[in-house]
């Protein structure tokens, strides 16, 4: 069988083993959900025996995980006849049969070449097919109700919108859905594995993959991914490199358009909610330490405040920052607070093989996902620390299941990783703060992943003024002018105390803070630098 000679005979070895534990799931669900019919002759004598799957199904869509699928159901099907010494020829026409039946959902918002490419294939691989022209679900129901299905073999992926939390090779339908058995031989296959194989293994795909694009949805949501644009001028069309030349596995779905919806919350300044514009707009922020030596005060955190300085440097507010223990649970919850009120949430602290370093962990849970290795983030560690990064054991190359991107930059030993709107610095001090910043801000402006508006600005102000006498004419400021941050506070109880403007408006700031020392006798406040 053509495919698992060009298996064997490649010098890949993570191939090997992706395409070994997928044809050993799909033999397993074969063993388990064939029936065997004795095919006798005219005059009674048993003459061999034909393997039907009537309850089987594989949904094929013409994308490069199906067409993978297709390929190990074929090899798969191939090695368990083999080893059961059943016949795969039809006794009346005497031609060699796929016997699983193959659904196909056609869509009117289907890439043409998806459609001609998918009924191509039926044709060169006889291909049993069941053509629907409903929507998943409705299609399923439909067809159960004419024809049972025990089991439907899937091209999902971990990662993959429709690849549940928790889905293993073997899991039911979803509750309110047709009772099936959905089997995923390879749902551990990275973007890499699927083009390892189909190149290996020389088959066909759908010749979309070879004009850019990398994921392929419908004609209303799906352009070619602009990272593999390699012409791209005022006189000249575009053109893309195929979709396996795609360095980064993680950004497959950078080509599938976005719809963007923004609600973004009201601000909230000195008490006062601001309906104004420019305060809803605003990118918002919360930074989490983590960190039970720096609860204790055995450590001082030093990195949080100057974080703040940089995201108010890119026109961000902070909204909230916070310590959390070195807790699975308390991390979840800390991040599961922030990142559903806040554009982007930042967490350092907790980072390492160490028992104590359960910050990954604890973003998983706090997004309701599981922990699963990650073959690119292994590379590098391996890289950084040789060997001892390697196997089952290596907690460390373990991320977050679909949700995960790691963000390249040469500068950076490691990727940082980005885990939907929470980023997670490696940083333990200052000076590599400073270098993972940089490197990030970078990388964001080169993805459009990260909106930078006007910095913030700020005056401050000391006077000598009691608590008392500042009090009410600061809050007539406040209400005044409520787009300014106002705000006081002293270094000292018995020292001066110290007003700041913060803002986007200079010139705003700079009324506000004059607008206070009107209140007062000239002299009252001197500004600080």
């Amino acid at each position: 069988m053509e495919i698992h000679k060009a298996v064997g005979e490649s010098d890949d070895i993570r191939l090997k083993t992706k395409y070994n534990n997928a044809i050993y799931v799909i033999q397993r669900a074969l063993a388990l959900l064939n029936r065997n019919f004795a095919v006798k002759s005219l005059w009674g004598l048993t003459v061999g025996l034909i393997f039907v799957l009537k309850e089987v199904a594989f949904s094929f869509n013409g994308g490069k995980d199906s067409t993978v699928l297709l390929h190990l159901l074929r090899a798969g099907y191939y090695l368990h006849k083999a080893g059961t010494n059943l016949s795969t020829r039809d006794p009346v026409n005497d031609e060699i049969t796929f016997p699983i039946r193959t659904i196909y959902f056609e869509s009117s918002s289907a890439f043409p070449e998806i459609n001609s490419f998918t009924y191509d294939t039926a044709f060169v691989y006889k291909l049993q097919m069941d053509i629907i022209r409903l929507d998943f679900k409705s299609g399923l129901e439909a067809l159960l109700k004419d024809k049972p299905i025990r089991a439907i073999f899937l091209g999902v992926r971990i990662g993959d919108p429709t690849a549940y939390v928790g889905q293993e090779q073997f899991s039911p339908s979803s509750p309110g859905w047709p009772p099936f058995m959905r089997v995923n031989p390879i749902l551990d296959w990275s973007y890499r594995d699927v083009w390892a194989f189909l190149l290996t293994c020389k088959v066909q795909y759908c010749s979309l993959y070879d004009q850019g694009y990398t994921s392929i949805g419908s004609i209303h949501d799906t352009v070619p991914n602009a990272l593999l644009c390699h012409t791209k001028t005022d006189n000249s069309e575009e053109k893309y490199k195929p979709a396996y030349l795609l360095p980064d596995g993680r950004l497959e779905r950078a080509g599938r358009v976005k719809k963007l919806t923004s609600q973004p919350l009201n601000a909230v300044s000195n008490g006062v909610n601001h309906e104004e514009s420019h305060w809803k707009s605003m990118s918002t922020a919360s930074v989490i330490a983590v960190g039970d030596e720096i609860l204790s005060g055995t450590v001082e955190d030093r990195v949080g405040s100057v974080l703040c300085r940089k995201l108010h440097s890119i026109g961000w507010a902070v909204s909230h920052v916070s310590i959390t223990r070195n807790d699975i649970d308390s991390v979840a919850d800390e991040v599961d607070r922030q990142k559903s009120t806040n554009d982007m949430v930042f967490i350092y602290g907790g980072v390492g093989p160490l028992p104590s370093d359960v910050t990954v962990a604890g973003i998983a849970k706090a997004f309701g996902v599981r922990m699963a290795p990650d073959e690119e983030f292994e590379e590098y560690l391996r890289h950084l620390i040789g060997e001892r990064c390697t196997g089952d054991r290596n907690e460390m190359a373990q991320l977050p299941e679909g949700i995960t991107e790691l963000m390249h930059h040469d500068k950076l030993r490691v990727p940082l990783i980005k885990c939907q709107n929470v980023i997670i610095l490696t940083a333990t001090n200052v000076a590599e703060l400073e270098k993972e910043w940089d490197c990030l801000i970078e990388l964001m402006k080169s993805n459009e992943l990260l909106v930078m508006t006007e910095p913030f600005v700020s005056k401050r102000l000391e006077t000598t003024l009691s608590d008392v006498e500042a009090a009410q004419p600061l809050s007539d400021i406040v209400i005044k002018f409520p787009d300014v941050y106002t705000g006081a506070y002293r270094e000292s109880r018995g020292g001066s105390i110290v007003i700041t403007f913060n803002g986007k408006d200079e010139a705003r700031i700079r009324a506000a803070a004059e607008a206070l020392c009107k209140k007062f006798h000239p002299g009252a406040f001197s500004e600080v630098d």
